[in-house]
């Protein structure tokens, strides 16, 4: 046999195909044997012909040469067709039980060996990763005296992290370090599949990732920390809904339902649906069945006003989500709903603003996953790239963008009537029960205290009104983050730090549009986040 491998039909017409040493069988026979010759009835047990197997295969150093080994021919024909007519059988038994096996077990053993393969590569993809765990973010207090020496004015109530004279550089200074330790590993490839991510490892961003430990506290826990009464006053009240008929028909008790996990994606300022497909690429891997929605109800529309684009986003999100649990309806109903977002810059925007809606007011409890991609939660007040900021001021000079004027607090004489010192009031993020902040210290399109809802020094040291509307409308976010309207949340913020050598000196990378648009370009990140926390994304 091994004489006839690579060659055609016609080259075997002559080729000699014999058992070499060992005697045809029949040679002398027709070419339809008869049944009762070819497989005698033999007198010899099924144990016995067993029993020469076993003697043939436990060889004194466990090799087998069936060229060279007197044992077989000691047998006769009839024997040596029983014997293998035996082994035949009881391979033909095992294989059937393990066919039979694998199509009862067929899904317990695909999700063993995906499980299996996801470790793997958690472990492969952690050396660009670097976790810290810290205590979650309280509120900002803001000194009452006006001594000019005191020029730290705002402290953090029971912080354990020293705060940073320039977080920024801080961050950029952690992920330099960490790619020159990675520069210097000897990373073993036979065992790596993802060769993409290896084949150039210094364009591989580095992701700095901070859990922050959460002790949710009761409703009052956080009063002795306000430090000025009139935040209770203007605080605006959504209007009640009129009965359940938004609401979705989710039938809990009911057996055979299933399980709607629908993610919404949300494109930034003069973007295209698809920005975030990538994202959603990997959000899909891991999840499947996830249904999601790429946003497209404001496109070509991101230069208004952000209540108006929160409106038709709120609109789009119901549309959807009542469409497939119609879907589901055939198929034994809908038991749970999880309605996470992802948003991308502005984008992020539009999201809270959607989630302060009334047509999404009755999903509120239906909120899982929050991922936040470089979004100004706390607008553009202390941006410190002055070229960025010098367009910002010719977008509203010639074009009077709305939007630009509600990012830079310019919408009202009066700060506390902006939008978004009203929107960081509205209880747009306590319902998530998984808030994930990205952030990037190369990204200048938005502030990088704004992405994370942190305190910056610039606002530390800012005893202005200014500075006191900026740490209410922190506080307001961080008391929602700290909310416990879930007994159990995940908090974390992830800095991103793509490299950038290869770009060289630019425009792009002046003024911090690369990074910005690098989130939507490339899926390293996400796939770093996602695959590490998997059970945040099902």
């Amino acid at each position: 046999m091994s004489d006839a491998v690579g060659k055609t039909i016609e080259d075997l017409d002559g080729a000699d195909l014999n058992l070499g040493k060992y005697e045809s069988l029949q040679p002398s026979k027709s070419v339809q044997p008869d049944s009762g010759k070819v497989f005698p009835v033999t007198t010899k047990g099924v144990g016995h012909l067993a029993g020469i197997l076993h003697d043939f295969l436990e060889r004194p150093n466990d090799v087998v040469d069936g060229t060279s080994d007197g044992m077989l021919y000691a047998l006769s024909s009839e024997e040596l067709l029983e014997l293998f007519l035996t082994v035949s059988s009881q391979l033909s038994i095992l294989w059937n039980v393990f066919l039979k096996f694998h199509r009862i077990n067929k899904t317990k053993i695909l999700d063993y060996l995906r499980d299996i393969w996801a470790i793997d590569r958690k472990a492969e993809w952690s050396i660009w990763t670097n976790y810290s765990r810290i205590e979650i973010p309280h509120r900002y207090l803001r000194s009452m005296s006006n001594d000019s020496s005191h020029r730290q004015s705002l402290l953090r109530v029971s912080g354990s992290r020293k705060f940073h004279e320039d977080p920024v550089q801080n961050s950029s200074s952690r992920a330099e370090l960490h790619r020159k330790s990675i520069a210097q590993m000897k990373i073993n490839t036979r065992s790596v599949q993802d060769m993409h991510i290896y084949a150039d490892p210094s364009r591989v961003p580095v992701v700095l990732i901070e859990q922050h430990l959460m002790v949710v506290p009761q409703h009052g826990s956080s009063k002795d920390l306000v430090t000025n009464s009139s935040e209770q006053k203007d605080t605006i009240v959504l209007p009640k809904l009129q009965g359940e008929s938004s609401a979705l028909k989710i039938t809990g008790g009911k057996k055979g339902g299933r399980v709607l996990r629908a993610v919404i994606f949300v494109h930034g300022f003069q973007g295209h649906h698809l920005d975030l497909r990538l994202v959603r690429n990997q959000w899909l891997l891991l999840d499947p069945g996830a249904e999601c929605l790429m946003s497209e109800s404001n496109e070509d529309k991101t230069s208004g006003d952000f209540k108006e684009m929160g409106g038709r986003l709120a609109g789009e999100a119901v549309a959807f989500l009542k469409k497939k649990v119609d879907k589901l309806a055939r198929y034994g109903g809908c038991k749970e709903l999880k309605l996470s977002f992802v948003g991308h810059s502005i984008g992020n925007v539009i999201i809270r603003s959607a989630l302060a809606d009334p047509a999404l007011q009755p999903y509120l409890k239906n909120l899982y996953t929050y991922m936040s991609i470089s979004g100004p939660h706390l607008g553009y007040w202390y941006s410190s790239n002055s070229l960025f900021n010098s367009g910002l001021w010719l977008l509203k000079k010639l074009k009077g963008t709305q939007c630009i004027h509600q990012l830079t607090f310019s919408d009202d004489q009066d700060p506390q009537n902006t939008f978004f010192y009203k929107l960081c009031k509205l209880k747009t993020l306590e319902n998530f029960k998984n808030i994930i902040l990205l952030s990037s210290p190369q990204d200048g399109y938005v502030p990088y205290h704004s992405a994370r809802i942190e305190l910056c020094p610039a606002a530390s040291s800012d005893n202005s009104r200014k500075g006191q509307v900026f740490t209410e409308m922190l506080n307001n976010c961080l008391d929602q983050i700290r909310a416990p309207s879930s007994e159990t949340r995940i908090f974390m913020r992830c800095d991103v730090n793509f490299d950038q050598s290869a770009q060289g000196r630019n425009l792009n990378t002046m003024i911090g549009r690369a990074a910005h648009i690098e989130f939507l370009e490339t899926d390293i990140y996400a796939k770093f986040i996602m695959w590490s926390f998997p059970e945040l994304f099902r």
